[in-house]
C-alpha cells in the first residue's frame, strides 16, 4: 500500500483529496504548512508527496527544495497559478509534476497513479540491476546514481529520465515521447517540462553542462544519450 503525504493550508481541499485517495486504497497523511511537510517527510518514508505552492511559514517551493536535500520521493505541486514560469520554477526546485487548481479529482488520481506506477515498475522489473555507461552508473533497485564513483542526488523524475536514455543509447526521443514514457500520461502541451529536466540532469552528470557529451540534443528532433 502506497503511503502519500498531502500538504495544503486549505483544509477542506485536503480533506477531499484524502478521502478520494483513501478510497483508491492509499494510506494518506496530511499537513497544513510547509514546515510540517518537511518535518513529516524527514520522519516518514513516503511513496509520494503533494505540496501546495502557497502555504504559511514555509511555502511549497521552499519545502520542496528542503525535502530534496534528503529525499528523492516523487513530488506533485498543487497551485492556483497557471503561468508557465511558475511551473518551470517548481521543476527547478525539484518537483516531478504540477497540477493547477481548480482541478478535477480524476486528474489528481491519474497523476498519482502514473508516478507510483512508473516507480513501482522500475523497481520490480529491474531489481538489483546496475547499468554503467561511461562515467555514470545507475542502480534500479536502490534508484541510486554515481558519477565517477561519487553519488549523484537525482529526483524521481530525473532518475526515470536518465534511466530510459541510458538503457537506449543513441536512440533519439522526441519531447512528446519522453512525456508519455517517463511522465506516464498523454501530452498536455508541457514540452518545456522535458527541457527543464534535461538541463537539470546535465548540471548534475556532465563535466561541462554547457557542452554536454552524454545527454545530447538532436536539433529539431529531441534528446538522446551518447553511447560508447
Amino acid at each position: 500500500m502506497a503511503r502519500i503525504l498531502v500538504v495544503d493550508d486549505e483544509k477542506v481541499m485536503v480533506k477531499g483529496i484524502r478521502f478520494n485517495l483513501e478510497n483508491e486504497g492509499y494510506q494518506v497523511d496530511v499537513g497544513y504548512n510547509g514546515r510540517q511537510a518537511v518535518e513529516m517527510a524527514r520522519a516518514t518514508e513516503y511513496d509520494l508527496i503533494m505540496l501546495d505552492l502557497m502555504m504559511p511559514e514555509v511555502d511549497g517551493l521552499q519545502a520542496c527544495m528542503q525535502i530534496r536535500e534528503f529525499s528523492t520521493v516523487p513530488i506533485i505541486m498543487l497551485t492556483a497559478r497557471s503561468e508557465d514560469t511558475d511551473k518551470l520554477l517548481g521543476f527547478e526546485y525539484g518537483a516531478d509534476d504540477y497540477i493547477t487548481k481548480p482541478f478535477n479529482i480524476l486528474e489528481v488520481k491519474a497523476r498519482v497513479k502514473a508516478l507510483l506506477r512508473r516507480a513501482s515498475t522500475v523497481r520490480r522489473e529491474e531489481a538489483g540491476q546496475r547499468l554503467t555507461v561511461g562515467p555514470l552508473t545507475i542502480d534500479a533497485a536502490s534508484r541510486a546514481t554515481w558519477k565517477d564513483g561519487t553519488p549523484v542526488e537525482l529526483t524521481a523524475r530525473e532518475f526515470d529520465l536518465l534511466e530510459l536514455l541510458m538503457k537506449n543509447p543513441n536512440r533519439v526521443y522526441s519531447r512528446e515521447q519522453l512525456l508519455n514514457l517517463v511522465w506516464g500520461y498523454e501530452y498536455t502541451g508541457e514540452y518545456r517540462t522535458v527541457d527543464v529536466h534535461i538541463r537539470r540532469l546535465r548540471e548534475k552528470v556532465e563535466q561541462d553542462p554547457a557542452n554536454p557529451v552524454l545527454l545530447r540534443t538532436k536539433w529539431g528532433v529531441g534528446y538522446y544519450f551518447k553511447g560508447e
